[in-house]
């Protein structure tokens, strides 16, 4: 009996030592994340618990990602009211009720965060007033987790800058292969999304600083067309191309974040001006492609590509033709004249829209100028790999009523709508199609990043839409097919990447 006894409670001791599963969220959608809190299995404290500590563990330890910045230190005290709210009301106020929210770093929060756009030049600065993109988060219930990473000024300092480091964050690095490069500027916020690190997060992009970072880390990404999500509270490069836009491991959460976010807001005209907000998860359907015309930009083939590449677009065509869809081949959507124009617009702009918002935000660092000599001061620090050739080119500009920034403005934007305008008339297309990166390179401090593919700049240039959607793997590494529609058809273009989503599958969490 005493033999009994013994061995019975070195059972019992054995089992009670063994770890506790613990519930893992990684890869859940909003929607899932959303039921399981419907039956009581999931709380919004618990979830933004659980995301604070992987970030501890994988972000700040493990493979050290470094894509936060900063994490809200009221976050857990947020959800613990919303999840309270959520009981007491009877429901939630909408699908972004508790969830947890990353925000690039050059977006205004007033709360206990800073904003600096990862620059120690910034260091210290909290706005006065949440950006109107994050005002409408709140509404929605969204948990404001924390800031990522980024490229610093949002990869507008220099020539030959390596994209996803920042004097404040230092070097994000890509989930897929630590060794290799995020892309940029919104490294961070596709990281965290890749990586399993919050829910969904919101990146902005001038040319290419959402989708290719979603891109080359294995996300989904939206580009909307110039003025659907307000720019106010958002630390600028160039008012006629930046634009917010969600980043998520799905098509339908992007389109939940993107409804979550849209407003018109009078600060803003172009917001102001832009079409009543819609609900862009509506109406989602897996034969969202069925007679479809789909336009592949030929650029992206053969000699000026990869066999890599041209193997996933033509796996992709493959796909969108078996779902119904009419795809035309080999079409010229000719911008190269838009280029030149495009860059003196940025430079102009970035002097004239930095200096109205460091005056606007109240910084000890007042203008441009007073960037560019605090980094000179604060070399070291502030520049030990690269300089700072783009903030001095567009210091040395005038003001928006130069002709030569006029003639930009207009040629650029021109040259690209009319090319986009003209082959979307002429074959009747619904959208077009175009590889959004190339496999993510290896990080080099000293020569700086190495784009082989882009094709970003055509919705960038134009304002038009562009959403990016995991495609394929070259060696591991992800590519994104980009699909680029027309102005203000941002729904209907959400409906044609979800179809392809649906049919491909082909996004793949990184081995943490």
């Amino acid at each position: 009996m005493k033999r009994l006894i013994v061995l019975l409670s070195v059972l019992i001791a054995a089992a009670c030592s063994q770890p506790v599963e613990q519930a893992d969220y990684s890869e859940k959608s909003v929607a899932e994340l959303h039921d399981a809190m419907q039956r009581g299995e999931l709380s919004s404290e618990k979830l933004v618990s659980w995301y604070i500590d992987r970030i501890e563990i994988i972000d700040h330890a493990g493979p050290e990602l470094r894509s936060i910045i900063e994490l809200n230190p009221d976050a857990l005290t947020i959800a613990r009211a919303l999840d309270e709210e959520w009981k007491t009301s009877g429901g939630p106020r909408g699908p972004m009720h508790g969830i947890p929210v990353i925000l690039k770093a050059n977006i205004d929060t007033a709360d206990r965060m800073q904003t600096t756009a990862g620059s120690l030049a910034l260091e210290g600065h909290q706005a006065a007033e949440d950006a109107f993109l994050v005002s409408r988060l709140r509404d929605a219930g969204a948990v404001i987790l924390g800031k990522a990473n980024l490229s610093e000024w949002a990869n507008f300092r220099s020539n030959r800058s390596s994209s996803g480091w920042s004097s404040q964050g230092g070097q994000t690095r890509n989930p897929y292969d630590p060794t290799r490069n995020p892309c940029g500027s919104s490294s961070g916020s596709g990281v965290s999304v890749s990586a399993n690190l919050t829910a969904v997060a919101v990146g902005t992009e001038t040319d290419g600083s959402v989708v290719c970072p979603s891109g080359a880390n294995g996300i989904v990404g939206i580009k909307p067309t110039l003025g659907l999500i307000s720019r106010s509270g958002i630390i600028p490069i160039a008012h006629s191309q930046d634009t917010a836009g969600p980043m998520a491991r799905t098509v339908r959460d992007a389109a939940i974040l993107l409804t979550a976010m849209t407003g018109k807001d009078p600060k803003d005209p172009d917001s102001a001006a832009s079409r009543d907000p819609e609900d862009y998860a509506a109406g989602l359907a897996a034969d969202g492609l069925q007679g479809k015309r789909i336009g592949v930009i030929s650029d992206y083939f053969g000699a000026n590509s990869s066999p890599y590449i041209d193997e996933i677009l033509e796996d992709s065509i493959a796909a969108i033709e078996a779902q119904g869809a009419t795809v035309v081949r080999d079409l010229s959507v000719d911008i190269d004249a838009a280029y030149a124009g495009e860059l003196q617009v940025l430079f102009y702009e970035f002097k004239a829209d930095l200096n109205a918002y460091l005056a606007d935000a109240g910084t000890e660092l007042s203008s441009i100028d007073e960037i560019i000599e605090y980094n000179e001061a604060n070399a070291d620090s502030v520049m030990p790999f690269f300089g700072q050739e783009r903030m001095t080119e567009a210091a040395s500009k005038g003001d928006l009523t130069d002709e030569a920034y006029l003639d930009a403005l207009e040629t650029s934007r021109g040259v690209t709508r009319d090319a986009l305008d003209a082959v979307m008339e002429e074959h009747e297309l619904d959208a077009l199609i175009a590889p959004t990166n190339s496999p993510a390179w290896k990080t080099d401090h000293v020569n700086g990043d190495n784009f082989s593919v882009s094709s970003s700049s055509y919705s960038a240039i134009s304002g038009y839409p562009n959403v990016t959607v995991p495609a394929g793997f070259v060696f591991g590494l992800p590519v994104g097919l980009s699909f680029i529609g027309k102005h203000w058809e941002d729904k209907a273009l959400i409906e044609i990447a979800y179809a392809f989503e649906q049919a491909t599958k082909a996004r793949k969490a990184p081995d943490l």
